[in-house]
């Protein structure tokens, strides 16, 4: 029983919720493998550390001694993930979907033990089914339950379309945990209608339901937005060190604790005790050192992240200017200087004129290391100077 509740402790770190954590305890308690499945779509070649809150969750599991299904869904990559769509997705070619599966084999190794995780594709089993038996499969659920999804019931109620085929992926997605007689399958809080799903196709066909577990979407540099490449605020897998690194460090001091939580593989106790000593006088930026050299050594190697601390330092501790930073000319036209919000945007060192706005009233913006103070401020023709956001972001900029 103790073995079980201390596993159980381990498993709850960072989930979002369990369904149903008594079925989940009667499960441990058995003291054998669990089947423990997570699903990939191979929509794009390249993760970021936001996809990996899962994939650690995996591990965790696996480190329990319990048998991890990394699932490529090669064949639901075809159909198009709907979730949170507004619109039909397209459909991936076989072509695209077996390169970025490639890719993601490669990238989860990094974290998941090869020797002890189980790839599967499934297409193994979805291919092979016959056209009598999909209809058979989308007998088992009806059209008022898929529209209880909630970004299916809001296309339905705003008259966009949502086209026949995307109802299967929930069924498909479902019956892969019927295929692998799955224990446990993790995903999203956005996947969670297609996880149930699962379990209640597992129940039709008479076998023991999987326990649902949902993992938080990690929040992307700027606390606020979820982790996304279109929003620019991700950190990549493959991001050089030192980028990685001065990533890690732009985030702020309260979202550092809940990347811990989520991407680190420290005991809590000990992440624990750093809080305490922050809120005793310990300088947050001398902690997160640690969380950024954990995740480098991970992703990279432990000389790397040495390197990448040391480069940090030197670069934007001690004041200095990178070297290698764009040069970029503006041409204010037949008006008198530049917009400072539009020199950020033009010299792409913000996404939008609100964002350059935002990121100067945090006092993010200087201009040859001078703090930026008005909103409104006016970049004289002529200017020839060092444009400089938050600590990582550089440009050396001409106004004429």
């Amino acid at each position: 029983m103790e073995q079980a509740s201390n596993a159980l402790q381990l498993i709850k770190r960072g989930t979002e919720e369990i369904l149903v954590e008594a079925e989940l305890i009667e499960k441990l308690k058995k003291n054998k493998p669990l089947r423990v499945k997570a699903g990939f779509d191979p929509t794009a070649p390249d993760l970021h550390i936001g996809h990996t809150v899962l994939i650690n969750k995996l591990k965790q599991f696996q480190d329990l001694g319990h048998d991890v299904l990394f699932l490529i869904g090669d064949f639901t990559g075809m159909i198009g993930d709907p979730t949170g769509k507004s619109a039909t997705r397209p459909a991936l070619t076989p072509e695209q979907v077996q390169a970025n599966a490639e890719t993601y084999k490669e990238q989860v190794f990094k974290i998941l033990d090869p020797e002890k995780t189980q790839i599967v594709f499934n297409s193994e089993w979805m291919g092979k089914m016959t056209s009598a038996e999909m209809i058979q499969l989308s007998a088992k659920y009806t059209v008022a339950r898929m529209l209880e999804r909630d970004d299916f019931n809001k296309r339905y109620k705003s008259g966009k379309s949502i086209a026949i085929h995307e109802f299967m992926y929930p069924l498909v997605q479902g019956y892969d945990s019927v295929a692998l007689k799955a224990d446990i399958e993790l995903g999203g809080t956005d996947q969670k209608f297609n996880l149930l799903v699962g379990r209640d196709l597992q129940k039709q066909y008479g076998l023991e339901q999987q326990v649902v577990i949902t993992m938080p979407l990690l929040e992307g540099l700027d606390g606020v937005q979820k982790m996304s490449k279109s929003l620019d605020n991700y950190i990549g897998i493959t991001d050089a060190p030192d980028d990685m690194f001065g990533k890690i460090m732009s985030i702020s001091d309260d979202l550092m604790w809940r990347y811990f939580e989520l991407l680190s593989f420290r005991p809590m106790d000990e992440i624990n005790q750093w809080k305490k000593e922050v809120e005793a006088g310990t300088n947050p930026r001398d902690i997160k050192f640690k969380l950024a050299e954990e995740i480098i050594a991970r992703f990279h190697n432990q000389e790397a992240a040495t390197q990448a601390q040391a480069n940090f330092i030197a670069r934007f501790q001690k004041g200095a200017i990178p070297d290698d930073i764009d040069e970029i000319t503006l041409d204010s036209g037949e008006h008198e200087g530049f917009p400072i919000a539009i020199l950020l945007r033009e010299a792409k060192l913000v996404n939008s004129t609100s964002d350059a706005y935002r990121m100067i009233k945090q006092g993010a913006v200087k201009i040859n290391s001078e703090k930026v103070e008005e909103r409104n401020m006016l970049i004289p023709i002529g200017f020839e100077g060092v444009v400089q956001v938050g600590k990582r972001r550089f440009a050396k900029v001409f106004v004429k």
